[in-house]
């Protein structure tokens, strides 16, 4: 069967980061995660304690981050990995761990200057939170970003407040919104993180979030399933009082189904997450990656469906 949905240049029917790379510069760009020590507003007792429920003690991306102090030296090494896989690949810098903007500007100024001065850095990925973004450092990241492709990361997880007190994410999610404003008013591109299986929510839950994202006017998206980690609060209070966690069937029937009202342009950088098996209680299924991203291509193929078949562009 021809695959209908047009940004692809293999199987896939929705549009990969890969793709989205690949086709602008015209080679395989690698991202390199980094753990620049950062903290959190929720973990230093700023805003609480202990982070949101879900979150491990290493922040995120706990498989593949780095914990040498020397920030530059965490990418030299991340990057040289990558070329014994991909020898011809370009380099994009992804401070990965905690909240990357949560330090005074001179601080970030310092982090973030030598990535943008060196030369075999081609982008540049910031994650954080959405209360963590203030105007000095939106306008010298917009600055910064006509000389490398520039993105913000933003833990939105999911738009239902009572979901979000219960994992503790103490902010609201206008802040969210607004902040997709104001970085779609500079040349820095955005991604919001959203998260389906969280405790109690519904299927039509976690597709009113999927189609907040939709027009919420960020350029990406990733999609995770909620993994229950060892030693998080979630996963304590899972192991005291449990509560449904999603099949892997029941995870691919909502992530095609939330892909089906993205709109087609939307980058899909992520459709499932990556854990340490080891630290891993629950659900199991998650630890098999590949199949599950297999099973959603060939759902969307039996549906016969694609990213954006259902995007109402005015709602």
């Amino acid at each position: 069967m021809k695959n209908p949905y047009r940004y692809s240049f293999d199987n896939k029917r929705y549009q990969t980061m890969n793709y989205y790379l690949k086709s602008k510069y015209n080679c395989k760009i690698a991202k390199v995660p980094l753990n620049a020590h950062f903290t959190c507003p929720n973990r230093d007792g700023t805003k609480s304690i202990g982070g949101c429920t879900f979150c491990s003690s290493k922040g995120s991306g706990d498989s593949v981050l780095g914990f040498n102090e020397n920030v530059m030296e965490q990418y030299e090494i991340g990057l040289s990995r990558m070329k014994r896989k991909w020898p011809d690949c370009k380099g994009f810098a992804y401070f990965q761990s905690y909240s990357n903007t949560y330090a005074p500007f001179s601080v970030l100024k310092d982090l973030y200057d030598p990535f943008f001065e060196k030369e075999d850095v081609f982008g540049i990925c910031i994650a954080t939170r959405a209360d963590c973004i203030d105007d000095e450092f939106l306008e010298y990241l917009d600055k910064k970003s006509v000389l490398k492709e520039t993105w913000i990361e933003l833990g939105l997880q999911s738009i239902h407040e009572d979901t979000m007190d219960l994992c503790n994410r103490c902010h609201n999610t206008q802040i969210v919104y607004d902040i997709i404003q104001k970085i779609k008013k500079t040349h820095i591109k955005c991604c919001v993180h959203i998260m389906n299986s969280l405790p109690y929510e519904s299927k039509e839950k976690m597709i009113e979030t999927a189609e907040w994202v939709a027009h919420s006017n960020c350029d990406a998206i990733k999609i995770h399933m909620l993994h229950l980690i060892q030693g998080t609060q979630m996963a304590n209070d899972y192991l005291k009082n449990p509560f449904p966690l999603l099949s892997k069937e029941e995870y691919i029937d909502i992530v095609v189904s939330q892909l089906e009202i993205l709109p087609e342009s939307m980058i899909i950088e992520r459709l499932t997450g990556d854990g340490i098996a080891s630290d891993l209680i629950a659900p199991d299924w998650t630890i098999k990656k590949t199949i599950v991203l297999n099973d959603i291509d060939k759902e969307m193929v039996k549906r016969n469906t694609w990213q954006g078949k259902y995007y109402k562009k005015n709602l």
